[in-house]
């Protein structure tokens, strides 16, 4: 079983400046299927973004995504671990924080991130998380339900008969 952080984490960081806009930040995740990005100033963490962030602060508050820097979206001030920590420790946080993803810092710098998806393929290869985490991203255009294996209906823009 790993111990420590290194051993789960995804290595690699994704970042924006504070003040790149939500759209830069989705266009980001869009572009490495990724759901969140760290937001950093030079090389310093200051904040993590998440698709869901910007759902739920900048468009569903009805905020322009162009106008609205990350900054003022994201979380501020993350927790960090450092490679070294045992993973015991970033559950620990997880748990106690309610937090997903947490960054990976060493010596001051990001190296990594290390996700509740990572702890579950590590400590529960056989779980539903597990196995979700390890799923390829969903392009947007699947044309078949993945339990059933049946066509899913596509929109069209003619009237349905009984209308």
């Amino acid at each position: 079983m790993a111990r420590y952080v290194k051993d789960v984490m995804t290595p690699g960081v994704v970042a924006v400046r504070p003040d790149a806009s939500v759209v830069e930040a989705a266009r980001l995740m869009r572009g490495q299927n990724i759901g969140d990005v760290v937001v950093a100033d030079g090389q310093r963490v200051v904040g993590v973004v998440t698709d869901r962030d910007i759902t739920v602060r900048a468009v569903a508050e009805g905020r322009d995504p162009f106008g609205v820097s990350v900054e003022s979206v994201c979380t501020p001030d993350p927790l960090t671990l450092a490679p070294d920590d045992p993973v015991s420790s970033a559950v620990a946080l997880m748990r106690e924080h309610a937090v997903r993803r947490i960054p990976v810092v060493e010596g001051g710098l990001p190296v990594g991130l290390v996700t509740l998806g990572d702890l579950a393929e590590a400590r529960d290869p056989e779980s539903a998380l597990a196995d979700i985490s390890r799923a390829e991203p969903d392009d947007g255009n699947r044309t078949t339900n993945r339990t059933t294996d049946r066509p899913i209906e596509q929109p069209t823009d003619e009237p349905n008969e009984g209308t």
